[in-house]
């Protein structure tokens, strides 16, 4: 079994983390720089940056909340929100910036998936994907976009199927259902992605306990474990998960 990263996430609104339920019923979780160097000290294996309301405010990430994050840190940063041409991402690369995130920029031009992949590399494109359940879509997981305010009708499952295809290098799905919950990830959801790319899967939304954890890897097939409600408000530390998951026999990476 390949090792499992630990990742946890900055949701980011109005220069501060923040945390929410389904998308909604926002917290405040501190600031972003405090964060980060303190996730990089725990021993995160890398940290995600989210601009949560780039898509629906119709701008690129915040550069400023990005250089001051990336500055401080020496663990690899994804960032997402607000990612829309190559140029965004050009830009996001040259601040150091390890990977980046498309969402809804992917689905509105799914090419920009493949240019981004050929100009820079499989391994630096990850396309996140939020669904919810749907009975009236195949396989019952809709596709959402914009923070999760507007269903697609198209199958969430196909199109990471398609975006594997297209070049993504990691798929970052979240269950709008679980999201915040603290009840679980969705593994029926995780399962259903991991059956049909083979590139990495991140687990997202809904970690509550230590056995959610060992759940995404065992039972939905995740390398990468993310999580931010459950970090933010000191319910477990890093250290802990990790300590958690090696003792059942999951490989960790240990800093």
């Amino acid at each position: 079994m390949e090792k499992v990263s630990i990742m946890p996430c900055l949701d980011m609104k109005n220069g501060r983390v923040v945390k929410g339920v389904h998308f909604v019923d926002l917290r405040d979780a501190g600031d972003p720089v405090e964060n980060a160097v303190f996730y990089d000290k725990e021993g995160a294996d890398e940290l995600a940056m989210l601009d949560i309301t780039a898509t629906l405010e119709e701008r690129s990430t915040r550069l400023e909340w990005v250089k001051n994050v990336v500055s401080a840190i020496s663990i690899p940063l994804t960032v997402g929100g607000g990612v829309g041409s190559i140029k965004d991402m050009e830009t996001l690369f040259q601040l150091g910036v390890a990977k980046v995130s498309m969402n809804s920029a992917a689905v509105k031009n799914p090419k920009l998936v493949r240019e981004g992949a050929k100009a820079f590399g499989q391994e630096r494109i990850t396309v996140a994907i939020d669904a919810r359940r749907n009975p009236a879509v195949p396989s019952g997981f809709e596709l959402v976009v914009s923070g999760g305010t507007k269903p697609t009708g198209q199958d969430a499952i196909e199109w990471a199927r398609k975006c594997e295809d297209l070049g993504a290098g990691v798929i970052l799905p979240t269950s709008m259902d679980g999201d915040g919950s603290l009840s679980g990830y969705d593994i029926e959801f995780l399962k259903a992605i991991k059956a049909v790319v083979s590139v990495p899967v991140v687990a997202s939304g809904g970690a509550g306990k230590l056995e959610h954890f060992y759940e995404a890897v065992v039972d939905g097939g995740a390398s990468i474990l993310l999580a931010a409600s459950v970090f933010h408000f000191r319910t477990f530390r890093i250290g802990e998960v990790k300590d958690f998951l090696r003792a059942r026999g999951i490989p960790v990476y240990l800093r």
